[in-house]
């Protein structure tokens, strides 16, 4: 059987970088965050070391799928010594890039490590009184009504599970309907994150 990921993720996989070790429990770190929902086998807890606003240092813990490793492993590396701001901007996309690419099914294991570094960024941001300083911009997903990742992700924590119950909330795809894959793979992505 071929092996389904590029190299990169093999090595990430095998060789995880920045792992939070059992003798590192109490790790001190400035910023803290939690994503995911074990109950459908994806969790990931992320903590940073930041001075001046830059991240020094990371460790990291997830539970999840051999691409759930590799692409936390390389966002600790890829985040060492970038600004906040910067790192706060870290899509999806920039993960599976550098990873090489991943299987299409695979993809919204990486949606977990940038939740989980805005959520440590947000902790940091808190502690250091400047709470909600930094904002991710929405994504237009439904171009035809306007409706954004930010649209259907509240629809989701209010109960849209399906794609019927996804327009019922949002009038999403009742334009062109052009959206609708797009839509759904965001939604699947959502079950992992919130279960």
């Amino acid at each position: 059987m071929d092996w389904l990921y590029s190299d990169i993720v093999k090595k990430h996989f095998t060789e995880p970088q920045n792992v939070l070790l059992e003798d590192e429990s109490s790790w001190p770190c400035d910023g803290r965050g939690q994503t995911g929902n074990i109950t459908c086998g994806d969790q990931m807890l992320m903590l940073l070391r930041i001075k001046d606003d830059v991240i020094t240092d990371c460790r990291w813990k997830t539970y999840g799928c051999a691409s759930a490793i590799a692409s936390t492993s390389a966002l600790s590396e890829i985040i060492k010594g970038m600004n906040i701001r910067e790192a706060y901007a870290i899509k999806p996309e920039d993960i599976v890039n550098e990873l090489g690419g991943l299987p299409e099914y695979k993809i919204h294991c990486s949606v977990l490590g940038d939740k989980a570094l805005r959520a440590a960024l947000d902790d940091y941001l808190e502690k250091t009184g400047r709470k909600g300083m930094l904002k991710v911009e929405a994504k237009e997903i439904c171009h035809c009504m306007g409706i954004t990742d930010k649209d259907i992700e509240e629809a989701f924590k209010n109960g849209a599970r399906s794609w019927e119950k996804l327009q019922e909330a949002t009038k999403i795809g009742t334009g062109c309907g052009g959206c609708q894959s797009a839509a759904m793979d965001y939604l699947h992505s959502l079950e992992h994150i919130y279960g």
